[in-house]
């Protein structure tokens, strides 16, 4: 017997949309990019040579088109891991559930899910404009604990070597950190040989979680030295964000490829940023279209 999703667990609007982004089932494409500010989705599909549908709701801009010959959605899902969350659910549901029926569709279907963002950089060898693509994400925001299954797609061993470095206990900085892999075909595709295959920790906040300080002392003031010393079988943590290991995560449970790529727009170490960065992120934006 087929799962049945009751209205108050799959909310779906009035005209047949989903209920936050907006978007009805035939909007969504196999290919998705997702950004996080809503006037970077209008940026990615300037390049496209179609348009079929262009939907805002809140922080959530969707459309989708074509890109030499590829069907293509993009989508914005604003700041952090919560609103990922909500997106991919959404996401996920408009694929694979009958919104007549509410009940599972009878063949699963794959989405190719790439985030393109910014993040900062956490070692020398990531100064301001390197492009990173995450091969594995860690999660300091706790969003994939509540899901079952994550100690099924996450990587305990790594998971365990972090937190005993970190020194971390009780509720000083971070709900149980998790370890994700990103699908490792997409990773091969999107990062080629031009950008770092890196180790992202994705953060529950901008300030205090990455380890800035202005008026509110840290919990743990070494933070920051300890995640860039960290390694674990040659891997080293790279760059700081918000949103990769919430899509890598709910990517592996739901059965979707996905990884994020960004590019570093502040270095930590050497206490540099670059704000005037948007002109150079199209080149990011057509790198990935052309890989997707």
């Amino acid at each position: 017997m087929k799962k049945y999703f009751p209205p108050s667990e799959l909310i779906i609007n009035e005209d047949g949309s989903v209920f936050h982004l907006h978007v009805k089932p035939e909007h969504l494409a196999d290919k998705v990019i997702l950004v996080g500010d809503p006037g970077r989705v209008a940026l990615v599909a300037s390049h496209f040579e179609t348009k079929e549908c262009e939907i805002e709701s809140r922080e959530f801009r969707t459309i989708t088109g074509t890109y030499k010959g590829k069907r293509i959605t993009v989508t914005s899902t604003g700041i952090g891991c919560d609103n990922v969350d909500i997106v991919m659910n959404e996401l996920d549901a408009l694929a694979n559930i009958n919104f007549q029926t509410r009940e599972e569709n009878d063949n699963f279907r794959q989405l190719e899910i790439v985030r393109i963002g910014t993040c900062g950089g956490l070692q020398p060898y990531t100064p301001v404009g390197t492009y990173i693509c995450s091969e594995i994400s860690v999660g300091f925001d706790g969003l994939l604990n509540f899901y079952e299954g994550r100690n099924a797609v996450c990587d305990l061993p790594m998971e365990r070597a972090l937190l005993n470095h970190l020194g971390w206990s009780g509720n000083l900085c971070a709900p149980a950190p998790y370890v994700i892999h990103a699908n490792k075909e997409l990773v091969e595709r999107i990062a080629g040989t031009d950008m770092v295959r890196g180790v992202t920790v994705a953060c529950g906040g901008f300030f205090g979680p990455q380890g800035r300080q202005l008026r509110i002392p840290l919990a743990d003031p070494h933070q920051n030295e300890k995640i860039e010393s960290f390694e674990y079988q040659g891997h080293r943590i790279t760059n700081f964000e918000m949103e990769s290991s919430a899509l890598a995560g709910l990517a592996r449970l739901q059965g979707h490829k996905a990884t994020t790529v960004c590019m570093v727009i502040a270095n930590r170490v050497a206490k540099e940023a670059n704000t005037g960065y948007k002109n150079k992120i199209d080149d990011l934006i057509k790198t990935v279209l052309e890989r997707i």
